[in-house]
């Protein structure tokens, strides 16, 4: 069996989310044979993308707020015209470097529209290949909403013009994507479902707490974080709580809050056994991000979440309200993230019902390298058979 080459782009911008699914995706292909080379641009996360990946590490850049306005660089600077220009070269030297069969670019064109000035050169060099590889997006099962107008259309020609797969992730019994993609139908690209990409069944728990609050990626839940020292502070219950703040809040926030934790409190930047802690959970408390829900879904245990809807973010919330509807969470909004409010919301949750069961498709990860494996084969018959380029392709995607 010949050993494929793939090529996978990801941005992170604010969080971890999207880094995170991708390496997940990266170490499946990599245990179903591919030679994975992934190229990352946001700042560097320990851990990520993970054991048996080439890495390139693009100069990196985060977003200038929570409403994704800007990009700047480690130190806070916008960026320039001669940074992007470096790392659309970087990128590009990647791209022939590898001489992949397949190409996955996370999000776009669906989002990180911010970094076209990179995406359009690789896309055009993708089309100058001769034998040009297979070119798929990588996105999750639920989009944005609110878009500028124009948009939606931009991306459907993008996409009909360059793309030969859309891989969703997630299982269509939950979230297909014309839910939140009003022009799915106008997408002539073949579009496949993995199931949602979640990390494998955890070990038992090694510790065990009663709430058990984690903010992703750190950098848009000081909201959430403030409200749980508040709460934990005033809790007269004897419960035993864990706050874990993510990777990304600052240092000196960090630390200040570390000092002044109230008994009772355990406070951590990151835990690594965060899957079994959430085992072991009597509550689960988080922002309603893909990979946190993928994990409380794994971990089975009950989930208050408090989506992020910042600078007129919609994915979240669409998320945790469709999770509530299936009774597999419950939901307190940013608007009532009070500690008061917070505390009321953990105790109507600590005594309500259990959540229901679900057969949610959890494998995602395995089934996206199960996806591009088999297009890929198509993708080479058709190339055989002088078909021409796969996006070339008629309506109904044939």
């Amino acid at each position: 069996m010949k050993r494929l080459r793939a090529f996978f782009y990801v941005q992170h911008l604010l969080g971890v989310g999207h880094l995170a699914r991708a390496s997940r995706i990266a170490a499946a292909l990599v245990d179903d044979g591919f030679d994975v080379t992934v190229v990352t641009g946001g700042a560097p996360i320990a851990g990520f993308p993970g054991p048996g990946v080439k890495t390139v590490t693009l100069p990196p850049v985060t977003s200038g707020d929570e409403g994704f306005s800007g990009l700047v660089d480690l130190q806070g600077k916008p960026i320039d015209d001669d940074f992007k220009t470096l790392r659309s070269g970087m990128l590009l030297q990647a791209f022939r470097d590898c001489r992949p069969d397949i190409v996955i670019v996370e999000a776009f064109p669906f989002g990180r529209r911010q970094m076209r000035f990179e995406l359009l050169p690789l896309i055009e060099a993708i089309d100058a290949t001769s034998p040009r590889p297979l070119l798929a997006t990588s996105v999750r099962d639920i989009l944005q909403q609110r878009v500028k107008p124009g948009r939606n259309e931009e991306t459907v020609d993008l996409i009909n013009r360059h793309f030969d797969l859309v891989m969703v992730h997630g299982d269509p019994a939950f979230a297909t994507i014309d839910k939140t993609f009003p022009l799915a139908a106008a997408i002539r690209a073949e579009v496949a479902y993995s199931g949602l990409v979640a990390a494998p069944p955890s070990p038992a728990a090694s510790e065990r707490f009663d709430v058990l609050v984690s903010v992703g990626g750190g950098a848009a839940g000081k909201s959430l974080v403030s409200a749980t020292i508040a709460a934990a502070r005033n809790a007269n219950n004897g419960w035993k709580w864990c706050l874990i703040t993510g990777p990304n809040l600052p240092k000196d926030e960090f630390n200040a809050i570390a000092r002044d934790a109230t008994p009772g409190l355990s406070i951590f930047r990151f835990r690594e056994d965060f899957a079994s802690l959430l085992a072991g959970a009597r509550l689960s408390v988080s922002q309603a991000g893909y990979n946190t829900v993928c994990d409380v879904l794994r971990a089975g245990c009950r989930s208050l979440l408090v989506p992020f809807a910042a600078g007129g973010e919609t994915e979240q919330t669409a998320r945790a309200l469709m999770l509530e509807e299936l009774d597999l969470a419950t939901v307190l909004t940013e608007n009532d993230l009070t500690p008061e409010g917070l505390a009321q919301a953990i105790e109507q949750a600590l005594v309500g019902p259990p959540p229901s069961s679900h057969r949610l498709d959890l494998e995602g990860a395995r089934r996206s390298a199960q996806i591009l494996r088999e297009r890929y084969r198509t993708w080479s018959l058709r190339l055989g058979a002088g078909f021409g380029k796969a996006h070339d392709q008629t309506d109904d995607g044939s």
